[in-house]
């Protein structure tokens, strides 16, 4: 039996179901006890005792690899899609296999960004908290069909929201240097970053996270935008400059944003946004559905189990 670190907090939220199927592999897991990540160090002092992991948002990098490989760590699974936080030359480099479990959340993720366009729209979670408190309030909000929404990412996120979006009436204009046309979709506006900004009432982020793309909704960019536009990140925290997205929303500049990721996470208690009333906030859960989870841990567990017996991915 193989012994497995599981450091990925959804599939940690639902560990119980998993520890049959991976034991019938040939795999033992043990779940680490993390909030949203471990540090380096945290990581330095587990992996070696393990042979493989099932990376969540940890800061998998060179060193900590290093240290994983000198102990018994032979290979790991990204769970999930994003991976800029795995160095995968590394990995390479060490003779550590590794891979992620992609195409797992498209519609999950993308149910989230709908909501949020809409919470945003009609202003949902500021009329709650109102009730909440006592009082009855009746924003006026703004109507979906015929606004313009943009989205940045035509992966398997982007491409399921672009589809919402269309449905609920928007025009909706993508932005991805590495997909041509319209990627299938009929009506869609293709725009390279950042033109036609200035027409949008939405912006909605579906990327991955890279070199190129860091901060790239920064203040000049928000400075381009038309006034009032709202903005949704179900995406990476760090393509957007946070200091510039609060000095935005403290003039006016952008009405409101609502945010499942952040630059640091857990967002911490003295950040500035945590004062934006009409924003909406979330925890990096927008992939989290009980059917979503199931599937990518079953994924990354026959994944790791091919590594782990054979040498070959599943």
């Amino acid at each position: 039996m193989k012994d497995v670190l599981v450091t990925c907090p959804p599939m940690l939220g639902q560990i119980g179901r998993f520890m049959d199927y991976a034991a019938e592999r040939g795999l033992k897991l043990h779940p680490a006890k993390v909030t949203q990540t471990l540090s380096e160090d945290e990581l330095k002092a587990l992996l070696p005792q393990y042979d493989g992991w099932i990376i969540g948002d940890d800061p998998a990098t060179r060193s900590v690899f290093e240290t994983a490989k000198a102990g018994r760590l032979t290979a790991a699974v990204k769970w999930g899609i994003g991976v800029d936080n795995v160095d995968f030359a590394a990995c390479k480099a060490l003779g550590i296999p590794i891979i992620n479990t992609p195409m797992m959340f498209g519609a999950e993720v993308a149910d989230v960004a709908t909501a949020f366009v809409i919470g945003l729209a009609r202003e949902l979670f500021l009329i709650d908290r109102g009730v909440r408190a006592g009082n009855w309030p009746k924003p006026a909000g703004i109507s979906l069909p015929g606004r313009r929404a943009g989205v940045v990412g035509l992966g398997d996120i982007g491409r399921n929201a672009v589809t919402r979006l269309q449905a609920l009436g928007l025009k909706v204009v993508a932005y991805d240097p590495g997909v041509e046309g319209d990627a299938g979709i009929p009506g869609l506006e293709r725009a390279a970053w950042p033109e036609a900004v200035e027409d949008l009432d939405f912006l909605v982020f579906t990327c991955a996270l890279n070199k190129h793309n860091f901060h790239m909704l920064d203040a000049g960019v928000l400075a381009r935008c038309k006034p009032g536009i709202r903005i949704v990140n179900v995406a990476r925290g760090p393509l957007i400059d946070e200091a510039a997205l609060v000095a935005a929303l403290q003039s006016g500049h952008v009405h409101s944003a609502a945010l499942d990721v952040f630059e640091v996470e857990p967002l911490p208690m003295d950040s500035p946004l945590r004062s934006m009333e009409r924003c909406i906030f979330g925890t990096h859960n927008g992939s989290n559905t009980i059917d979503g989870v199931i599937r990518a841990s079953h994924t990354a567990i026959d994944r790791l189990a091919g590594f782990l017996n054979s040498g070959q991915a599943a």
